[in-house]
């Protein structure tokens, strides 16, 4: 099962886990490109596809779509929590409060959401991994980073306290924190803004989706005892999320 499979990571790792055979459950806001992700998938890779819309921040939509999820596709092996996003850049004085809210609301709240929608589904056969996508803003405040920050480090948080009590479940947890990637984040982030979007990745190759998801992918491809806990990725121009090489 994968959020927020409308676009960037999500989409990727839609791609890359179908390319390898699964079966996916896909969750978006935008039906209409969930159902142009579910056609090519099952086009391209003959892919089995159930398609799960609703917006991750409200909690009744999250609990009604998973609760009545078809028999056969409650043997959830993976969960990507991928479904977030950055908005706006400004100084913690100067920022929209509501941007705020919707970054607390998705980051935060719609990740917990569907975690405990999805748990009992793994806890009943003692199995399962759930993949938080954090950033490198979980381990670094940056300059008018202030609550995407925030938001990222309570993934990093939440990720190790699921691992510590779903060890009796047997279920792992991993957090993938990347850098900088050209996805739409960075147009969402600027509200459109294409100039300042662009500007982002000039002078220097960034991650892109595919990359990401390439990880996502072989952190399930593990032997049953092992799991990676924890992982940071940068493009090779990006040391943190102070430091990018340009030029």
């Amino acid at each position: 099962m994968i959020t927020g499979a409308t676009s960037g990571f999500g989409r990727a790792c839609a791609e890359r886990f179908a390319r390898a055979g699964w079966k996916l459950i896909l969750n978006g806001r935008r039906v209409e490109r969930l159902q142009q992700c579910k056609q090519e998938l099952e086009e391209r890779y003959q892919a089995a596809v159930f398609l799960l819309p609703f917006d991750v921040q409200e909690k009744e939509q999250v609990e009604q779509a998973i609760s009545q999820l078809p028999t056969n596709w409650l043997e959830v092996d993976v969960l990507v929590n991928n479904a977030g996003l950055a908005l706006g850049r400004d100084a913690f004085e100067e920022a929209d409060m509501a941007d705020w809210e919707t970054m607390i609301n998705t980051n935060v709240k719609g990740l917990l959401y569907v975690s405990r929608s999805v748990l009992p589904l793994m806890i009943r056969r003692r199995q399962g991994q759930i993949i938080n996508i954090g950033s490198t803003a979980a381990k670094e405040v940056y300059e008018k980073g202030n609550v995407y920050c925030a938001t990222k480090a309570a993934v990093d948080s939440i990720s190790k306290a699921m691992r510590i009590d779903l060890l009796r479940h047997r279920i792992k947890v991993t957090a993938i924190h990347p850098g900088a990637a050209e996805t739409e984040f960075s147009m969402v982030r600027f509200k459109g803004d294409t100039a300042k979007a662009d500007a982002v990745y000039e002078g220097y190759v960034p991650l892109s989706a595919d990359d990401v998801a390439e990880v996502v992918y072989y952190t399930t491809t593990l032997p049953e005892h092992v799991c990676i806990n924890d992982l940071v990725l940068t493009c090779t121009a990006q040391a943190s999320s102070f430091y990018t090489w340009k030029g």
